[in-house]
């Protein structure tokens, strides 16, 4: 919750979310003895190809049979192994109900990685973007669900997501990622972060929004709006303390995901806001469509999760702010 978690690199591109979840997962093995690795076919697209060089004994390949992988995580669990179910984004969703009973119901401390969700698929169209993901592994009761910002977040979630006993789903990313922190940041599963303070608006973003509410601040800083930035990359359990607090301090909110608006972080942030102290907020996301093929920026651009639109929202919401003073 510090506000002297400022990015310091943002515009610099930096390795994919993958890439750092399978290199840090690699890196940090030999901390945790009980960790396994399942795959279903796609170890090269989700990072822990790195893994498998170095740990073959403890990786197990599943083939393109997500469902069996899923449910044998469970049983797995069940014995006291940790292991890390890893599959892309679209593909995991056809074992929900693997989750649902083998992890969640039976509070299993297995992890689920999901890559190239959201938009971020690109070419492949939208029967391949995961633009439900999020709604979905959180209305699981008891399962936690990740979405870091950049490759050092990325790393982060990692170990903590190891360390933490329970059911986790963690979203990485296929495209480069824009690098926003610094060796110094840190994380800690169920907590926000102010990236930049203001008092006018708060724009609250996980994933890949993240960097784009951090553009958005700087359009509204050339139009005179001091814009706070939240970043969100635990959205369940939401960081409610933090959300309370700046809806006390600035008053009106904009929320940002590469994701459905339906269910996932605004969703969210709405649930936890109206608990405590109800006030206007606008989601930027996809608006109840499925996705279509073109590279993740185009895509950005057309769906309106960009810069300009997250700026656009904070007028509106300050607007509404306004007229009910």
């Amino acid at each position: 919750m510090s506000e002297n978690n400022a990015p310091a690199l943002i515009g610099s591109s930096g390795d994919s979310l993958r890439e750092a979840f399978g290199k840090e997962l690699t890196r940090i093995a030999p901390d945790f003895p009980k960790l396994v690795v399942l795959d279903a076919d796609v170890a090269g697209g989700t990072g822990v190809h790195h893994f498998r060089k170095a740990y073959p004994e403890k990786f197990i390949q599943f083939g393109i049979a997500e469902q069996n992988m899923v449910a044998a995580a469970g049983g797995l669990a069940a014995t006291g192994l940790i292991p890390v179910v890893t599959g892309f984004a679209c593909f995991l969703e056809r074992a929900y109900e693997q989750a649902r009973l083998s992890i969640g119901y039976a509070h299993r401390n297995a992890k689920i990685v999901a890559s190239h969700p959201g938009l971020d698929v690109g070419p492949d169209g939208g029967s391949a973007q995961a633009l439900e993901d999020i709604a979905a592994f959180r209305a699981i009761p008891g399962m936690t669900v990740i979405s870091p910002a950049d490759p050092i977040e990325m790393a982060l979630a990692t170990r903590a997501m190891l360390e933490f006993d329970g059911p986790v789903y963690m979203r990485t990313g296929r495209s480069a990622s824009v690098r926003l922190f610094d060796d110094s940041h840190k994380f800690e599963i169920g907590k926000g972060q102010i990236l930049r303070d203001g008092v006018d608006v708060t724009l609250v973003a996980c994933g890949v929004e993240v960097a784009r509410a951090m553009q958005a601040a700087d359009l509204l800083a050339d139009q005179g709006v001091d814009a706070r930035v939240v970043n969100m990359p635990t959205i369940k359990p939401i960081d409610e303390a933090l959300l309370k607090r700046c809806v006390i301090e600035t008053g009106c909110m904009v929320t940002a995901e590469d994701h459905n608006i339906y269910g996932g972080l605004g969703s969210a942030v709405a649930e936890a806001v109206t608990k405590h102290r109800p006030c206007p907020i606008e989601f930027v996301g996809l608006k109840d469509t499925f996705g279509t093929s073109g590279e993740p920026d185009e895509l950005a651009e057309y769906f309106q999760i960009t810069a300009p639109y997250i700026a656009a929202a904070a007028m509106r919401a300050m607007a509404r702010k306004e007229a009910l003073q």
